[in-house]
């Protein structure tokens, strides 16, 4: 059933009933921010309505001037034509005769003019919106590189992307989704490579979003289409970059962005995208291999050590003579798995102490960290040193995971492997491993395997995302996407 705001209201045949519409449902009297300015050129009644804060001055100052030179015989006839054509000298100009579309696109920006004896709104997108620099993302910082980073505003981020993409085969697919909040979305891809049916399916799912605002952006619109609410696991990949964004597009992936935020959605993704950093590419190819292969040796790291020791921990028996080392000599009043659990659950109160510190203290939050609960909690024996440096190594590895979504959902992992090696051990820890596997196994993204190259398995696919290969010999894009145009 059509809401209010659906429903079609075309313009009065007198300015008056137009003007008084579009009073009472702006509730121009009780928004401050809400302008109104009664005109009058060329002997015609005219109003024009706007968002304090959006209109640029300069441009509605230079319309206004133009307005006010006109003459009643110059807009005689045609008038709306010649207003379009002539007296109205800027780009963006577009007409509406629906006044509930009219009044959507004034509180997203533009200014709308009515003219009277005119049976359409003239709106110009003359706006403005509050932005800082295309700075450096925090998230992914390279030593060499680009230093631009996506920003708040949605022409800024399609312009940074047609700026490395200059196809004439790039697609910018603009729609608006919440019955509410009305946001901006554009749907990015190469029209040459990514597979039409993805393109389909993609913008069907943001089409079937049912929901009244997207007030968290992109990560809102993430648990609409990608289905599957309690799975940790991001099922598309976040970016910040413009070169990584190119770089996805040219392979054939689909981006999504959305207005107001400063990160991208790109998909169809696997596993593995999380776990590719732009620095793998800004070093020579064996540099980059070498980088590749010590950061998947961090992320398994962080995923298994910890069951793995807890397990050789409870069951020396499992270890080989040459590991006989391994294992607490002492336990301590607190059980292993205890400590464990304290020890993840302190890390991530520090982590959202950190986020929610002033940088000014941050450095005195460390310390305090480290140096006064670490050091006390083994002198008082909640902790053993044992404990704490496997847990120190498991950290950083989930550090070291270049996605932040992918890295919360591996100690949610590790936890729940941790757990269930404590209450069945080696059965436990396989069983869970095991399941673990399958369950990444079964996972899709629009249809694509999400452990692919893996499973299903694929030889060269498989060598590729391990070993970062030399880029003139990665002249074939990626099988799993189903590109039209295989060769790059």
């Amino acid at each position: 059933m059509k809401s209010e705001k659906d429903k079609k209201q075309k313009v009065f045949p007198h300015i008056k009933d137009t003007i008084d519409y579009i009073d009472t449902k702006l509730a121009v009297d009780k928004s401050f921010d809400v302008i109104k300015l009664d005109l009058n050129y060329a002997d015609r009644q005219m109003a024009m309505y706007m968002v304090d804060g959006f209109a640029k001055d300069d441009i509605l100052l230079f319309i206004m001037k133009w307005l006010s030179d006109l003459q009643a015989e110059d807009i005689e006839d045609h008038t709306l034509d010649k207003l379009l054509k002539k007296y109205i000298p800027y780009v963006e100009v577009e007409t509406s005769d629906d006044l509930e579309g009219v009044m959507d696109s004034v509180l997203a920006g533009p200014i709308a003019l009515v003219v009277e004896g005119i049976d359409k709104v003239i709106l110009i997108d003359a706006r403005t919106y509050p932005v800082r620099g295309p700075q450096e993302p925090d998230m992914e910082k390279v030593v060499r590189g680009s230093r631009d980073g996506f920003v708040e505003t949605l022409v800024f981020n399609t312009a940074l992307i047609r700026r490395r993409v200059r196809d004439r085969s790039l697609r910018m697919v603009y729609m608006q989704i919440g019955r509410r909040s009305k946001t901006d979305i554009v749907i990015c891809y190469n029209e040459e490579i990514a597979d039409p049916s993805l393109v389909e399916a993609v913008r069907k799912s943001l089409e079937a979003v049912d929901t009244d605002g997207l007030p968290l952006g992109e990560k809102t619109l993430e648990e609409f289409i990608s289905g599957r609410y309690w799975n940790p696991f991001p099922m598309v990949r976040y970016t910040e970059r413009p070169d990584t964004a190119a770089a996805h597009l040219f392979e054939g992936h689909i981006c999504i962005i959305v207005d107001g935020s400063p990160s991208i959605m790109m998909t169809p993704t696997t596993f593995w995208h999380h776990l590719q950093h732009a620095e793998e590419y800004r070093n020579k190819p064996l540099v980059g291999a070498y980088l590749r292969m010590a950061r998947f040796a961090a992320v398994f790291a962080s995923i298994f050590l910890l069951p793995l020791w807890y397990l050789m921990s409870v069951r020396p028996n499992l270890l080989p003579a040459g590991l006989s080392f391994i294992g607490p000599e002492e336990i301590g009043p607190v059980p292993l798995i205890v400590q464990f659990i304290l020890i993840e659950i302190g890390l991530d109160v520090l982590r959202m102490a950190a986020i929610h510190t002033p940088s000014s203290l941050a450095t005195a939050l460390g310390l305090v960290a480290a140096l006064m609960i670490g050091q006390v909690a083994v002198e008082v024996g909640i902790l053993i040193n044992e404990v704490i440096l496997y847990f120190s190594i498991a950290a950083i590895g989930t550090f070291a995971t270049p996605s932040y979504e992918m890295s919360l959902a591996t100690r949610l992992i590790r936890l729940a492997l941790l757990v269930v090696t404590a209450m069945f051990h080696e059965i436990g820890f396989i069983i869970a491993t095991t399941l673990l596997v399958v369950w990444l196994s079964s996972l899709r993204s629009f249809s694509i395997p999400y452990f692919w190259p893996f499973i299903p398995f694929n030889a060269r696919a498989f060598f590729d995302v391990f070993v970062r290969s030399p880029i003139p010999l990665k002249n074939r894009r990626p099988k799993f996407l189903h590109p039209k145009d295989p060769d790059r």
